[in-house]
């Protein structure tokens, strides 16, 4: 690559609060993600995925289901429906228990979650390194579980710490109160309660009951995994920073049985595993991603972390991993009465399998990619708006663009886009200078342009141009296929 070729960019620093403005504009004028019915005005929180939005989560669950599946000879996938015989909500504890405390704000009419803004506080404390009051808060947030009355509880530590609403910096609470966050609807001809299922509020149940289906039909040994992608439906009351928190948002689940007493070597072995995931497959930076572990455990795990990100509106969860001990496979036994237990064949040991939980949040991810990705340059006196986006996640891998329609330029460059897009998605663009085709591509995150010009015809060459550093390469034609293969790894 010779010294012409390399083109000056200069980075533009932009604070983190405009990200999210760009980034929603940008997404919907680029068919990445649009307001659900939105000719009928939308409906709070629901989003469609466009056409480049559906091929990057496409990406995403790929790569997710092949790291689970293809890489681990244990673990297999399933695809479990979304409705279920209400019992399994009943086993699980949903029907009763599947609540948010809620808090609202009565100044702006805001609701909260409210041990989250206990959370937020805690985890603030401890960054600012206030350790004698952060175990003075800790504590008394670990005996809210136990306390007559929990959501009293909970109200009175977010007066005592005078905590704030973190968007608006206010702080006029009402009382905590409970929020069921299941959907309910009917099945058949007669709305009564013997009709009533549940839209699955999360994918994990369609697991454990299969757990000797797929035991036995696939011929698995403790330890094995079963993984799923699927849709889940929550009532959230708080939702919004676009598709963060939705009502409707899709789970990339494995469930990973073990030998009880064995359970806290694999829940490292895998917060290993996934954390590095991020980084190393996805190409998220480093930096922004963060452990939380779980002092208040929920009543199922006796160990908890969460991966999270740091989003411009703040560190949140994308995943988290836990140790769900044997809770859900003995509900199961104990609500349909059939035996969940293990019989190891080598031993003879007769055991209910513990769990291992790695969950994260497909949409949650892809708004941590576009966050992670967007980058705002100037590229020889010509400002510009990139998504840097690794290769192997990007949704359009490669354009091709000729340098002219004509002179059998459009042609040649048509032709090789028909040869490209057998293996990859490929994009022809011929409208326009050069110059605003390749802003157009940088935009989506488009890694490599490869332009079609005189010297194509003459000598059987293109040139490869590269979204981040704008600059450009000469390669044969016949090694385009390769060379973009190779980046792809």
């Amino acid at each position: 690559m010779s010294n012409s070729d390399q083109a000056r960019v200069q980075s533009v620093n932009l604070p983190p609060d405009k990200v999210m403005h760009k980034l929603v504009s940008l997404a919907k004028r680029r068919g990445f993600i649009y307001p659900s019915s939105e000719i009928y005005e939308g409906l709070s929180s629901c989003f469609d995925y466009g056409p480049l939005g559906s091929e990057l989560k496409k990406n995403i669950k790929e790569l997710w289901w092949n790291t689970m599946t293809r890489r681990h000879q244990n673990i297999v996938g399933i695809d479990a429906s979304i409705l279920m015989n209400p019992r399994v909500w009943e086993a699980s504890g949903h029907v009763a228990s599947f609540n948010d405390p809620m808090i609202d704000d009565r100044t702006t009419k805001r609701r909260y979650r409210a041990d989250h803004l206990i959370e937020n506080h805690i985890e603030k404390l401890r960054r600012d390194g206030k350790d004698e009051e952060l175990q003075k808060v800790q504590s008394a947030y670990e005996n809210v579980a136990s306390a007559e009355d929990s959501n009293r509880a909970l109200y009175e530590l977010i007066i005592a710490e005078k905590i704030k609403a973190p968007d608006t910096g206010s702080g006029d609470w009402t009382e905590v109160r409970q929020f069921n966050l299941m959907f309910q609807c009917n099945m058949g001809a007669v709305a009564d309660k013997s009709s009533i299922v549940y839209l699955r509020p999360e994918t994990a149940q369609g697991i454990f009951v299969n757990f000797h289906n797929v035991r036995e039909s696939s011929r698995m040994r403790v330890p094995f995994g079963i993984a799923q992608i699927g849709k889940a439906f929550r009532n959230e009351i708080v939702k919004g920073n676009f598709i963060f928190r939705m009502v409707e948002f899709e789970q990339m689940e494995m469930q990973y049985f073990v030998k009880p007493g064995t359970q806290k070597g694999a829940f490292e072995a895998w917060r290993e595993e996934r954390f590095a995931w991020y980084s190393t497959a996805l190409g998220l930076r480093a930096e922004k991603l963060h452990w939380y572990k779980h002092d208040k455990l929920a009543h199922y795990a006796d160990l908890a972390y969460d991966i999270k990100y740091e989003f411009p509106f703040g560190i949140e969860e994308i995943e988290g991993i836990h140790s769900r001990t044997d809770f859900d496979l003995k509900q199961h036994q104990e609500y349909s009465g059939k035996n969940m237990e293990y019989i190891d064949q080598l031993t003879n040991e007769r055991f209910i399998p513990y769990v291992v939980e790695t969950s994260a949040g497909c949409d949650r991810l892809f708004l941590a990619l576009l966050a992670d990705a967007y980058r705002e340059d100037v590229v020889d006196g010509e400002e510009r708006v990139m998504l840097k986006l690794a290769p192997k996640v990007a949704p359009v891998k490669a354009a091709v663009l000729p340098l002219m329609k004509k002179g059998g330029m459009g042609e040649k460059a048509a032709q090789l886009r028909d040869e490209l897009s057998e293996s990859f998605l490929v994009q022809y663009d011929d409208a326009g200078s050069i110059g605003k085709r390749y802003r157009r591509q940088d935009e989506i995150g488009t890694p490599f342009c490869i332009t079609v010009d005189h010297q194509s015809l003459e000598e059987g060459t293109v040139t490869v141009r590269f979204r981040d550093s704008a600059a450009q390469e000469r390669i044969d034609l016949s090694r385009v296929r390769e060379f973009i293969c190779e980046k792809l790894v």
